[in-house]
């Protein structure tokens, strides 16, 4: 019998957006503890300072860097960044994300302006440079797109969000079907609704914990949920998914 499929990632430099907060965090922290030198960006520095020194203290390794997805000039500047201290990125985890809730007819100009630019266009941009430096070094590779069963079915309340994650989702197949041929893989999540820090006081309200009682469990997710479908699609383990869309939300789409 062969040695069972590993999960570990030494000798990766993983990116990614998002990480102030949130998933991002959670996500920075997993790819740590599984060896991959971690390229933390945001908005936010002083967070992602703090996260840093938190997985340095926990033995893995570390830098953050201070990212706006929309703008081109930073999202290039977040890859230098990233290849000057620990060389070419190997995994990207495009989670860099926002919402804005809002029936179609309500949805003010600048908001969806807003959502999409940081949504579709931040996250196509990421993965943009990240294939072509991939490509240039002939390089295989790992993008993981972050976007939502708000792309698979409607989230009432949040229509131009799940138009935005359809996006990504077209996106996600789009870019795996053009770099199948370089070993670059690429895949997208789809989390149900998973608690966090961005969401937990709307779900500690009555309107909040009606809406959990809908769900087939009657339960959220937590971030730890997601810890083995990333580690799937950033390791060897899961050298032969590519194009694929996984929903991970605990039944809560069926």
């Amino acid at each position: 019998m062969t040695d069972l499929p590993t999960f570990r990632l030494d000798g990766k430099v993983a990116l990614v957006t998002g990480a102030s907060s949130g998933l991002g965090l959670r996500f920075g922290k997993v790819l740590a503890k599984a060896g991959a030198k971690v390229v933390l960006a945001a908005r936010r520095t002083d967070r992602l300072r703090d996260l840093e020194r938190e997985i340095e203290a926990d033995g893995g390794k570390a830098i953050s860097v201070a990212l706006d997805v929309t703008k081109s000039a930073s999202v290039i500047d977040s890859f230098e960044a990233a290849e000057g201290s620990f060389g070419p990125v190997d995994i990207l985890i495009n989670n860099a994300g926002m919402n804005f809730e809002s029936r179609a007819v309500d949805m003010p100009e600048t908001e969806y302006d807003k959502m999409m630019d940081t949504n579709v266009k931040g996250a196509f941009l990421m993965a943009q440079q990240a294939g072509k430096r991939m490509i240039a070094r002939k390089a295989p590779g790992r993008i993981v797109n972050v976007a939502s069963i708000g792309a698979l079915r409607v989230l009432p309340g949040l229509a131009v969000y799940c138009m935005s994650k359809a996006a990504i989702a077209m996106m996600t197949q789009v870019l795996a079907r053009e770099w199948a041929s370089r070993q670059i893989n690429v895949n997208a999540m789809c989390p149900g609704f998973i608690e966090t820090e961005l969401n937990s006081d709307w779900f500690s309200r009555d309107a909040g914990k009606a809406q959990i009682a809908s769900f087939p469990r009657r339960r959220l997710g937590v971030e730890e949920d997601l810890d083995g479908t990333l580690l799937l699609l950033c390791s060897e383990a899961g050298r032969l998914i590519t194009g694929s869309l996984f929903t991970v939300d605990d039944g809560q789409s069926l």
